[in-house]
C-alpha cells in the first residue's frame, strides 16, 4: 500500500488519484492470487502514459506470449503506411490463398478477395481476424514472414528490447515473445504517433460482407474513459489485454498477461 499512498498524496487532482488507487488496488489484488497458484503466464505492468511513472509491475520483464496483442504492432505498420501515403483507407488489399485458410478467428476471407485498408483496421480491432493479419501483412511485407522482420525491427527502434515477432496475428510460435513492459511502449507509441488514426480503437462493432462483428473486450465496452485497445489468447499465453484510459486529461496503459480466465483478466 506504500506506492498507493504516495501516489495518492502526490497526484494534484483528487479524482484522478482515487482512479489511481482503484486501479492499482485491482490488479495488486488479482496479482497476488495469481502468483499464489505459480501462475508462470503471469506479467502486468500500469504506467502513466504521459510521464512514463510506473504505477505497478510484476514480471514486467519477463518473456511472454502476446497472443493477438501482435496486432498492435500490425496496425502500428499499417498506420504508419498511412502517414506515409504508401497506401490510402480505400486501397484495396488482395487476399492470399495463405491469407484465406488462417483459423479462427476471422472474417472468412476467400482467395481472390480484396480488402480495403479502411475494414482492415476495423476487422483486426473488432474482430482480431487473423486473415486479415496476413492480408496486411503480405501487402507490406510481400509476405508474411519478411513483415514478420519488419516489425521486429520497428520493435526495436521503439524501444521493445526484448519482444521478437515471428507473424502478424499472434498465432502460436514458440519465438514469437514479448513483455509487458515492451507492449506498454507500443500501446504508447500508437497513442502518440497516430493520433488521426488512434480513434479506430473506440470501435466495437464492425460489418464486412453483410455480417456484422461486435468486439469481445468488454473492457473497453465497460470501464469509464477506455479508448482502446486490445485483448488477445492463445493457450501458451492465457488471456491478455492492453487497456488504455483517458479520464480528467490524464492516460493510464496498462497490460495485463496470461490471466487464468477471461473475468480474470478483465478485472
Amino acid at each position: 500500500m506504500g506506492k498507493i499512498t504516495y501516489i495518492m498524496y502526490h497526484t494534484k487532482n483528487a479524482r484522478f488519484c482515487a482512479v489511481l488507487m482503484l486501479m492499482a488496488f485491482a490488479i495488486l489484488s488479482f496479482a497476488a492470487p495469481f502468483q499464489a497458484q505459480a501462475n508462470s503466464k503471469y506479467a502486468s505492468l500500469v504506467i502513466d502514459s504521459d510521464s512514463g511513472k510506473v504505477l505497478h509491475a510484476s514480471n514486467a520483464n519477463a518473456n511472454r506470449y502476446p497472443a493477438s496483442l501482435t496486432k498492435m504492432m500490425s496496425l502500428y505498420m499499417l498506420f504508419e503506411a498511412l502517414k506515409e501515403g504508401r497506401v490510402g483507407m480505400g486501397t484495396k488489399m488482395k487476399v492470399s490463398k495463405k491469407a484465406a485458410s488462417m483459423p479462427q478467428t476471422n472474417i472468412s476471407l476467400k482467395k481472390g478477395q480484396k480488402i480495403a485498408v479502411r475494414d482492415a483496421i476495423k476487422a483486426l480491432i473488432v474482430r482480431s481476424a487473423n486473415d486479415v493479419a496476413v492480408v496486411v501483412g503480405e501487402h507490406l511485407g510481400k509476405t508474411e514472414w519478411g513483415f514478420a522482420i519488419k516489425m521486429t525491427k520497428k520493435a526495436k527502434k521503439l524501444g521493445m528490447r526484448n519482444t521478437t515477432f515471428r507473424n502478424a496475428s499472434g498465432l502460436p510460435d514458440s519465438k514469437q515473445v514479448s513483455t509487458a513492459r515492451d507492449l506498454a511502449v507500443l500501446a504508447t507509441a500508437l497513442k502518440r504517433h497516430f493520433p488521426e488514426y488512434y480513434y479506430f480503437f473506440k470501435t466495437t462493432k464492425f460489418t464486412w460482407k453483410g455480417k456484422t462483428y461486435n468486439s469481445h473486450n468488454r473492457v473497453m465496452k465497460q470501464l469509464d474513459g477506455a479508448d482502446g485497445l486490445k485483448t488477445g489468447y492463445i493457450r501458451a499465453s492465457g488471456f491478455n489485454v492492453a487497456t488504455s484510459v483517458r479520464r480528467d486529461g490524464r492516460n493510464i496503459v496498462a497490460i495485463v498477461l496470461g490471466g487464468k480466465t477471461s473475468k480474470k483478466r478483465d478485472a
